[in-house]
Order: C-alpha cells, then sequence, then structure tokens
C-alpha cells in the first residue's frame, strides 16, 4: 500500500544533500550542495508523517501542498510531485534553493518537535523541479484567449514574475518594467550563486519572454515614464517593486572611504559573476580581496555579505551583531555554512564609530547585553559599559535592512498614497492604491492572489478578483 511507504522518521535519519568541503566551495561562486540522487529522494520524502494538521504548509507563505508532493515523491510518482508543486508556486526550484526552510515549513515539522530531525522539505523541492527541467516536464507558458486588457507591471522580481506569469495565462498583454539590465531583482542581483546559480533564475525568465510577456528592461519609472504616462498606456498598473532603501547607521565615519552599503557590494559581485564591467569593482572599492572586512547586521543580507567577500579572498571576515546567536534574524544554517568557511561572528556588539583618515581602518566596538523585551517580545540589546573594543577594518559593508523608498516622488506621482511607513497604501479588497487602476503586490503573499483587473471600462474589480480566486481555489482542489 501507498501508506506503507510513509511515517519512516523513525527508521531513517534526517539527510541533507552533501555539501563541498568549505575550503573547496569557498573558491567559486557555486551552489554549496548537490541536488539527490532519486534514491536518497525518495527516501528522505518518505520520512513525512502525513500530519492530519501539516503545519508546514500552515507556515509556507504560499500554503504548498507540501506532505502530498512529499508523499509523491516516496512512491516514485515524480512528475505528479511537479505537477503539484508548481499549482502554487511558479518557481518552486527557487523556493527550495533560498527559503528559510528552517524558519518556515522545516522549522514547524511535527516530527522536528519530536526530535527526530525535520523532513528535508526544501532539498526535495529542488530535486522535484531541476529533474522536471531536466526531463522536459516543465511546459511552455500558454497564454489564455486575448481579453484585449494591457497591464503594466513595475518590477521584475519574484512579485512581479508570478504576477506576469499568472496575467499572461489569463490572456492579458503584459509589459514589465524594470530599472536593472536583467530581469529577476533581487534573485539575479541580490542573492549570490552560491545560493542560487544564476542560469536557475535566467531560465525562468526566458520562460517568460517565450509566452509573449514584454520586458522593459534599464527603464526607469520616473525618468523614462512617468506613473502618470503608464497608466494612460496600460488598463492597470502594478507596483512590484520590493523595498530597496538601505537603513544607515549614524556614527562618526559613516561616510569614510570603504564604508559600502550591501546590495552595492552583492550587486557588483554579481554582475562580475555575469562577465559584466564594475569599473567598481574592478578599481578595488567593492572587491574584497586582500582586505580586512566587518559586516554589520545579523540578517540573511549579512550572510549573503560575509560568504561573499570570503570567496573574493578577503584576509578576514567578521560579522558584528547587536543581539545573541538566538536572537538574531537571519537562518541558522547560514551562520553555520559561514562559519564552516571561516567568518567569525561577534555577538553582543555594536559599532560606535568607524576611524578614518581618509579610507576606513577600523571600527570601534560597544559591547551589548540584552534588555528587556520590547513590544515584539525580543530583548532588547543595550550597552554594556564594561565592554569596548577595536577590530581592524578595511572593508566595512552595513547590512542593516532596507525600506520603501519614495515611490511617490520617484514616479513622478504625487498622489500616491503611502503608509507612514512608506509602503503604499492599499484598499485590502481590491489590492487597489489611491491611483485608479494602480495596484500593489507588497502585501500579496500567496502567488494564486497576485492578479491585476483592469477598471478603465468600469468592470467592478472586487466581483472579477472574487470570480478569479474563486477559479484559481477551484483548480488547487482539483490538483490536491
Amino acid at each position: 500500500m501507498a501508506a506503507d511507504k510513509m511515517l519512516k522518521f523513525v527508521e531513517r535519519e534526517q539527510n541533507y544533500p552533501d555539501k563541498r568541503s568549505a575550503e573547496e566551495r569557498a573558491r567559486d561562486f557555486q551552489e554549496i550542495a548537490e541536488r539527490y540522487a532519486p534514491p536518497e529522494a525518495d527516501a528522505q520524502a518518505a520520512r513525512c508523517s502525513q500530519c492530519g494538521v501539516p503545519y508546514c504548509s500552515v507556515h509556507c507563505p504560499l500554503h504548498n501542498h507540501i506532505p502530498d508532493w512529499l508523499r509523491l515523491t516516496a512512491e516514485g510518482r515524480l512528475r505528479e510531485a511537479y505537477e503539484l508543486s508548481n499549482a502554487t508556486s511558479t518557481m518552486p526550484e527557487i523556493c527550495g534553493r533560498i527559503c528559510p526552510q528552517d524558519r518556515l515549513c522545516e522549522g514547524n515539522c511535527v516530527i522536528e518537535f519530536s526530535g527526530h530531525g525535520a523532513v528535508t522539505i526544501g532539498s526535495v523541492e529542488k530535486y522535484i523541479t531541476d529533474t522536471a527541467w531536466a526531463e522536459g516536464w516543465v511546459e511552455p507558458l500558454q497564454a489564455g484567449p486575448a481579453t484585449g486588457q494591457s497591464v503594466g507591471i513595475i518590477g521584475a522580481g519574484p512579485a512581479g514574475l508570478t504576477a506576469a506569469e499568472y496575467l499572461r495565462a489569463e490572456g492579458h498583454e503584459v509589459h514589465v518594467y524594470d530599472r536593472h539590465d536583467r530581469a529577476g531583482g533581487l534573485l539575479t542581483y541580490g542573492i549570490p550563486g552560491f545560493k542560487l546559480e544564476k542560469p536557475v533564475v535566467m531560465r525562468r525568465i526566458e520562460r517568460l519572454e517565450a509566452g509573449g510577456i514584454h520586458f522593459h528592461l534599464g527603464f526607469e519609472v520616473g525618468g523614462d515614464a512617468t506613473l502618470d504616462e503608464l497608466r494612460r498606456k496600460h488598463d492597470a498598473i502594478l507596483v512590484a517593486t520590493g523595498v530597496y532603501k538601505p537603513r544607515e547607521i549614524n556614527v562618526a565615519g559613516n561616510d569614510a572611504q570603504g564604508v559600502i552599503r550591501a546590495l552595492d557590494y552583492l550587486i557588483a559581485s554579481n554582475r562580475k559573476s555575469f562577465g559584466d564591467d564594475v569599473p567598481a569593482f574592478d578599481d578595488g572599492r567593492l572587491d574584497a580581496k586582500g582586505k580586512h572586512v566587518v559586516v554589520i547586521g545579523g540578517g540573511d543580507t549579512a550572510m549573503d555579505c560575509v560568504r561573499t567577500a570570503v570567496r573574493q579572498g578577503a584576509k578576514s571576515v567578521k560579522c558584528l551583531y547587536r543581539r545573541d546567536r538566538e536572537n538574531m534574524p537571519g537562518s541558522q544554517r547560514e551562520v553555520a555554512n559561514a562559519e564552516e568557511e571561516g567568518v567569525e561572528f561577534v555577538w553582543l556588539s555594536a559599532p560606535e564609530s568607524f576611524t578614518a583618515d581618509k579610507a576606513v581602518k577600523e571600527v570601534a566596538v560597544a559591547g551589548m547585553r540584552l534588555g528587556a523585551p520590547d513590544a515584539s517580545g525580543r530583548r532588547s540589546p543595550e550597552p554594556d559599559p564594561s565592554r569596548k573594543f577595536d577590530v581592524p577594518a578595511d572593508m566595512v559593508i552595513k547590512a542593516l535592512g532596507f525600506d520603501a523608498e519614495d515611490l511617490p516622488q520617484l514616479f513622478g506621482s504625487p498622489d500616491l498614497s503611502v503608509t507612514r511607513w512608506g509602503t503604499l497604501r492599499v484598499d485590502h479588497q481590491t489590492m487597489m492604491t489611491s491611483l485608479p487602476g494602480v495596484f500593489a503586490a507588497g502585501d500579496i503573499v500567496r502567488g494564486a492572489s497576485l492578479v491585476v483587473w483592469g477598471i478603465r471600462d468600469g468592470r467592478d474589480v472586487s466581483e472579477q478578483m472574487s470570480k478569479w480566486l474563486k477559479q484559481r481555489q477551484k483548480a488547487e482542489r482539483k490538483a490536491a
């Protein structure tokens, strides 16, 4: 019986794909682990306990049908597993690589709580879709019957690409505008190749182009065209820009040469991986080779920076974080990978100033301790007067997170209303902003909910969206 293949978590140990040695992988930007061989992927999928209430799916932002495609994988029905995985995610092989599974699906796996180690969901997901690409199961994007409606999408990152795919399948004409010269957003230019090799992203984009989606790259909304000009060109606009404004730190020496922003650093590194000409890298400003590097921050962007610096040949790499290891926001797996590759973490520490003549040469560090919990329940860091020390630094990378850009000013559209956080203000029934026909993707998590309806001809947006969502939900139930 099929059920006999599952619930093997007691007799089979958790086993992730083998990682290349730290010494080997620190010399290149290739992914650090290979995919499973088929027997091992089947065996790991069979560890699933097939819970009545699957907490893995509950804590998945896309609500993927995880236990179902694990069962299909264990039964050797891999093409069906792919079809089900693809039903709720437009790029499952990318999710399998970069989603923080230890905080989401795997971190909430029931057998993890029992002490047997979570099912290796992300690695199986990657294996399923990589196999689908190799076997030719990933079908071309087929456009639905033409609706005569045109949608413009601002931003070619994951949200914009997902929306473009669904909208094209509905039969709309879709145009995607992005400031970069390649689509993909942070998938292309933010995340290093050792976590997500770029051909994996490019083949998804090529599939969308072949399906009739029009990409306008190197296009600045507010420069090449205002938002109002795009509104006149399209029946509806979806804003899917993400957040790119880096948070700053207010300390002396912040403007010294060698004190740089994380995204500038990562974009330069990824461009070099594509073979681009990057003057700021070539003259050494954004190259860590031979330098003492200090990264400030404890999130996944900081982990990307420290591990990139190792691969660029930094003399030393340290990460300063104001809380302790247990309270950092980044993936614990990424911390472990970084430590294996030689990164030193300096917990409970924050910069007081950057010492420089012209270029930075040292970071004055204040020790921290954890005080009373704040409104979120996390213990707030506070200075520890007994600990102060200096850290040598030729390069300081600020990885402190990101906020929303000033989109009304950037787009030349002062009537575009924003919240006090700078995010777009929307009607949560329709996802429409203060401007008719302009929608926001920022608050939409589930891929199946990314939809835009033109309203120029007076259609009821709420009614149309409700109808569309019911159709998607019916299709998903059928697929399950």
